[in-house]
């Protein structure tokens, strides 16, 4: 499942400074980089990472006005840095990665450099990231004042020499099969589609493939770090973003200046990435019904139940119509799973979708339509749904080793869908390429700590569906020095973003002035939504 994902696949995150020199002094290329790498046995790959940083510390970014296409406005401006599609071979094929800044809205002497964000997918880009300044966002105001916001399209996403399984247009066709199996025959159906996705990305995508890695990503945000002349970096990761930012104070704990992860993945090898998933599976259950209590105790405004029994009834009932007549043609089972899943993943959606839900079962279908039919407009240039839903094929598949027996694939998900219904079969064909995968595919890197590495923040939410609340624990224990902010009894996925002053204004000190409390923190939850 994914964070940040585009519609019909499934995980979401968001996005500037006086002008950065694009010159690196000599020796902000570190020897942990290489001894962090060659303790994995990539000792290859890690000389390649120093030989990429080097060129890119002595080339620069060009940054210039962003593309007009791109929606980013002045004064963000947009740049290219030079990696190794495969960093074993540092002098062979280069791609282009598409990279925006903005600058520190305080003074010179308040600078302390760039921080670098990536909001989750994988598949997602971190282009946005900046206008958190030219929107004005009060939570962000502080950190602003220190620091350039710089966002980046990761290697095969969006404007970063894009990869592709099917054709963009076929992707968004709708209505796709319900995917909650009926017969076997329906399981047949699901799995001839995963095998065919798999070979579509093999054919249009074929090379990239090998090298659409995590490990290979944290390279390519350690050559970032010295394009933007930046010694060491500071990075803010949401969702799989943590993982990345996991990976990289692995691999490069020396480079290492300043780093929040919220919403975590547990970055256990037994659970990258199959096992996440099947967790996952639980935890949507969990947050799903949250949702319902909260629709059924503002029956007066949605008129849907005041139990949520009723609610579900409720749902089931939408459902089953659905699937027996696409509502508005367009509309099955599974494009209604992707637009309700943004009640679990977001309590910022609690709300539009009651009301959606709620309009539905007062005559209008209109609402329903809009809200949940695919964006046929969503097919054009780089930046598509089926460009998202690629990349996170493509790294979930290639990070580790997935069963290839359909048996323990269908015994595995039959079991968990008796109690948690919601997500589990739709989660299930998201990730059943992985089971044909064309291409190599590693054992995850053992996370942990190394000598060098400065003490991380963790913020996670205790209900959170997208990334369980264990992921968090388990990263704070690998991770020695780091400090882990709790929010009790919250959900929603992306919690730095939210307000709540418990937890901002330890986001800000820690960025600011490096300060963190002697011992983990839990704060109450922000506050619940109102109809």
């Amino acid at each position: 499942m994914r964070d940040n994902r585009p519609k019909s696949r499934l995980l979401a995150f968001g996005s500037a400074g006086a002008l950065v020199t694009a010159t690196l002094i000599a020796g902000a290329v570190s020897a942990p980089a290489a001894s962090a790498d060659s303790r994995h046995g990539q000792g290859r790959e890690a000389r390649g990472a120093e030989i990429a940083a080097a060129r890119a510390a002595k080339a620069g970014i060009d940054w210039q006005d962003c593309p007009a296409d791109w929606g980013l406005e002045k004064p963000i401006q947009c740049g290219w840095v030079s990696v190794p599609l495969d960093y074993a071979k540092p002098y062979g094929k280069q791609i282009k990665l598409a990279v925006d800044r903005i600058g520190n809205t305080g003074t010179p002497q308040e600078r302390q450099g760039a921080l670098i964000y990536n909001p989750g997918g994988p598949g997602a880009s971190g282009l946005r990231f900046p206008r958190r300044i030219t929107t004005k966002n009060a939570i962000w105001a502080n950190v602003a004042k220190a620091y350039d916001f710089v966002g980046f399209d990761p290697r095969g996403v969006g404007h970063s020499a894009p990869i592709s399984c099917v054709d963009p247009q076929q992707f968004v066709k709708a209505p796709k099969a319900d995917p909650v199996p009926d017969t076997e025959a329906d399981k047949t159906a699901q799995r001839e589609l995963a095998r065919e996705y798999a070979e579509g990305c093999a054919e249009r995508s074929g090379a990239m493939l090998p090298h659409m890695t995590t490990p290979n990503t944290a390279r390519d945000l350690d050559v970032i770090r010295a394009a933007l002349g930046e010694k060491k970096l500071n990075y803010l990761g949401v969702s799989y973003g943590t993982y990345l930012g996991a990976v990289y104070g692995t691999l490069f704990p020396g480079h290492l200046r300043r780093m929040i992860v919220d919403s975590v993945v547990d970055p256990s090898r037994e659970n990258i990435w199959y096992q996440a998933n099947l967790n996952q599976d639980i935890a949507f259950e969990g947050r799903w019904k949250d949702w319902q209590d909260w629709v059924a105790a503002n029956d007066a405004a949605y008129h849907l139940g005041t139990t949520r029994a009723a609610v579900q009834a409720k749902w089931l009932e939408l459902r089953a119509t659905a699937k027996k007549n696409p509502i508005g043609g367009v509309v099955g089972p599974a494009e209604l799973i992707s637009f309700f899943q943004n009640a679990p993943y977001y309590d910022s959606s609690w709300a539009p979708v009651a009301t959606v839900f709620s309009k539905y079962f007062a005559g209008d279908t209109k609402a329903l339509v809009d809200a949940a039919a695919p964006d046929l407009s969503n097919t054009a240039g780089n930046i598509s749904a089926e460009n998202g839903n690629a990349v996170y094929t493509a790294v979930e598949c290639a990070d580790a080793k997935w069963p290839t027996s359909w048996r323990k694939w269908d015994r595995d998900n039959t079991r968990l869908n008796q109690d948690y219904p919601f997500m589990t079969w739709a989660n299930a064909w998201m990730n059943l390429p992985c089971a044909t995968w064309p291409a190599k595919q590693l054992t995850p890197l053992d996370v942990r700590t190394h000598r060098g590495l400065p003490p991380v923040l963790i913020v996670q939410s205790t209900r959170d569906a997208a990334t369980p609340y264990q992921g968090a624990v388990d990263l704070h224990k690998r991770f020695q020095g780091s400090r882990l902010i709790t929010e009790k009894d919250a959900g929603s996925h992306g919690v730095t973003g939210l307000v709540n002053p418990c937890i901002n204004t330890r986001v800000d000190a820690y960025l600011i002035d490096g300060k963190l409390d002697t011992s983990d923190v839990t704060c109450a939850p922000h506050a619940t939504p109102k109809p």
